[in-house]
């Protein structure tokens, strides 16, 4: 039986995710003997000349991250201590990726952060939030669309919602994660808002965005999450009616709060049997939302050929939809009004 080696004796070289630019020194260190070894978490550094984008294959819609890290510190997230604290893009620079992708023929670009309302950037005396941030990208061209993601409840303003409003290329679809409809587990949790706090932000999408679409992220069985906890996650998502959403069950993470802190307590058959509930009420919450879609026209961006018929294209809209038409003379990029006559849970039919 060969002799089992330590990690020490076989890895040369650990590097973390913020020291790209200390690479040639470690480097240098590895091949004169030593360990090359720089695992610190920059607050500062935002990746922001080496382009933080990410091109589809359908080379119709792209992303930018805007930032970096995150300070929530949620219970059960891993980002602060693996991406480190949260810092800001250069505005200028987010600007520059975004023209262009638009000049390169993207017709879409997607904002990324861990919490993109939380963007800030401060240059003397001066400090451009996400708001005025996004106003400028949409600003690059009418036919250019304009989505982000992720929004945090706790920061999600009116002001923003407005200023979506006012602009047609800004998406009306909001993702804004609720992780649990309970208070006490949201504070578990670290969230940092609560269930009456949420309740208030979606009633204020409705009544400023009124044509938007709203998905997020629920979270089954958290630690200590009872029936009655677990009883008003549905009750939100009924009063929410969300058109879409991420669901999972809770499972520890090494290193976070939770792990260390909290008792993962609730049996794996009762947080699968939760999970399901979850994901049949949202099931029919989703076709409920498609169902309301019949009949209406939207603005269609064309992203491909659907993967059931060559002769069928698909896209979405503003509110994230996926359509399915007829491919007639349209190809990817282009912007059609097509009129939903059917649907399924997942998608909209239309010509």
């Amino acid at each position: 039986m060969s002799e089992q080696l330590s990690a020490e004796e076989v890895v040369d070289l650990v590097v973390g995710p913020d020291a790209y630019r200390d690479l040639p020194r470690l480097l240098e260190e590895v091949e004169s003997g030593q360990k090359g070894i720089n695992t610190i978490l920059s607050t500062e550094e935002t990746y922001g000349d080496i382009r933080p984008v990410r091109m589809d294959q359908n080379h119709v819609s792209s992303f930018v991250a805007i930032m970096r890290g995150c300070d929530n510190f949620c219970a059960d997230c891993v980002v602060p201590g693996t991406r480190g604290r949260e810092r800001s893009r250069d505005p200028e620079t987010i600007l520059g990726d975004a023209t262009d992708l638009f000049r390169m023929g993207y017709r879409e670009v997607t904002l990324l952060g861990q919490n993109v309302n939380s963007y800030r950037w401060k240059q003397g005396d001066s400090l451009l939030k996400f708001e005025a941030l996004l106003e400028r990208v949409a600003a690059i061209d009418p036919s250019f669309r304009v989505r982000f993601a992720t929004s945090h409840p706790k920061d999600l303003s009116d002001e923003l919602l407005k200023v979506i409003s006012r602009h047609p290329n800004l998406c009306k679809s909001i993702h804004l994660p609720v992780q649990s409809g309970s208070s006490a587990v949201l504070d578990r949790m670290k969230r940092r808002y609560t269930r009456a706090h949420y309740m208030d932000r979606i009633s204020a999408i409705r009544s400023i965005l009124p044509e938007a679409s709203i998905s997020t992220d629920i979270i089954a069985g958290f630690c200590g999450e009872t029936e009655e906890e677990h009883r008003e996650t549905l009750s939100l998502m009924e009063w929410a009616a969300y058109d879409f959403a991420y669901m999972f069950k809770y499972s520890e993470r090494p290193g976070t709060f939770a792990a260390e802190k909290l008792r993962d307590d609730v049996p794996e058959k009762v947080k699968t049997r939760r999970l399901n509930e979850i994901i049949a009420l949202q099931g029919r919450l989703s076709l409920e939302s498609k169902q309301r879609d019949v009949g209406n026209t939207f603005e269609v961006l064309v992203e491909g050929t659907s993967r059931k018929s060559a002769e069928q294209l698909y896209g979405r809209n503003s509110q994230n939809a996926v359509v399915v038409f007829p491919k007639g003379e349209l190809k990817p990029g282009d912007y059609a009004r097509i009129t939903i006559r059917d649907c399924t849970s997942a998608t909209l039919l239309g010509s």
